[in-house]
């Protein structure tokens, strides 16, 4: 990375680069906060918001963008950023193992943006973004084409279970399905229009429709 980007014509002093590596890998699945940043790295925010845009720009870093709609609602405003390859965000973590991992607080965030990545890049010409308020109602995922709206959980766990501010959040942003992508073996309804699914499943599902269509 430290090669590559310096010859697509982008100059970053070499210095802050892995501590800024290190940060964003911390940061994984959360909201950025770029004064923070700065100020643990000695630089302006600004100069931390072109870094952190400049690993968007070049497929490295992915920024989520928050869900707005017409939501009588206080929302959260900053981006949640994501290292895209989850092997180099396991390298930067010194995550060596896949019981490492299991362990590791950033398991759960590594498996969303696991889901969410195959998602974005897998069916084409979705809107997307996250839907948080200041209370915490929160949903990893809403897609948008035209009036469809989806909204996507993502869980670690094969039993999964959601939060009373996932049901909440639901209630402001009216999705027309509901999914919790997680790992198990078979799809099941946990309530109308929610459904528990593995993530090749959603994949199929979703593909399928668009094939109909066409």
């Amino acid at each position: 990375l430290e090669k590559d980007i310096p010859q697509l014509g982008f100059s970053i002093p070499a210095p802050p680069l892995p501590r800024l590596w290190t940060r964003c890998a911390h940061l994984h699945g959360q909201t950025v906060n770029y004064s923070q940043l700065g100020t643990a790295l000695g630089l302006s925010h600004t100069t931390i918001r072109g870094y952190i845009e400049l690993f968007s720009q070049t497929f490295v870093v992915r920024l989520l963008m928050p869900f707005h709609e017409n939501i009588k609602k206080r929302l959260v405003k900053a981006p949640k950023v994501y290292i895209r390859d989850t092997g180099i965000l396991h390298a930067l973590l010194n995550i060596e193992s896949a019981n490492d991992l299991l362990s590791h607080p950033v398991y759960g965030f590594s498996w969303e943006e696991m889901v969410i990545e195959n998602i974005l890049s897998t069916l084409k010409g979705w809107e997307a973004g996250f839907y948080r308020t200041a209370t915490g109602n929160e949903i990893d995922l809403v897609m948008t084409k035209g009036r469809k709206k989806i909204a996507v959980e993502c869980k670690a766990s094969s039993a999964p279970s959601v939060s009373r501010g996932f049901w909440t959040a639901l209630d402001d942003i009216k999705p027309d399905e509901t999914w919790i992508i997680a790992p198990v073996n078979e799809p099941y309804p946990l309530k109308k229009n929610v459904t528990v699914a593995p993530l090749d499943y959603f994949l199929r599902h979703c593909g399928k429709k668009k094939s109909d269509k066409a």
